[in-house]
C-alpha cells in the first residue's frame, strides 16, 4: 500500500472532505495538522507551490488539493494511485 500525508488546517472544510474520502479507502493515511505550524506549512508550501490547504501526498508525489483527488476518483485514477 502506498505512503499517503494530508498536510490540513482543523478548520478547513476542503481538508475534511479531503480527508473523508482518503479514509474511506481504508488507507494508512498520515495527517499533518499545520493550524499552528507555520514552519512545516511554509516547507511544504516551498515544495508545491501552494499556499493553501489541504495538500496531498502520496508516495512522496504531491497530487493536489481536495478538488483534485475528487476529480482523480470520479475518473477511477485515485485507486490506481494509490495500488488499490
Amino acid at each position: 500500500m502506498k505512503e499517503v500525508k494530508i498536510y490540513t488546517k482543523n478548520y478547513c472544510p476542503y481538508c475534511k472532505k479531503a480527508v473523508a474520502l482518503l479514509k474511506s479507502k481504508s488507507l494508512n493515511l498520515e495527517e499533518i495538522d499545520v493550524t499552528y505550524d507555520e514552519d512545516t506549512f511554509k516547507e511544504v508550501s516551498l515544495k508545491t507551490g501552494w499556499d493553501t490547504v489541504p495538500q496531498i501526498f502520496i508516495d512522496g508525489q504531491f497530487v493536489g488539493g481536495c478538488d483534485d483527488i475528487h476529480q482523480l476518483d470520479e475518473k477511477g485514477e485515485l485507486n490506481k494511485l494509490l495500488g488499490i
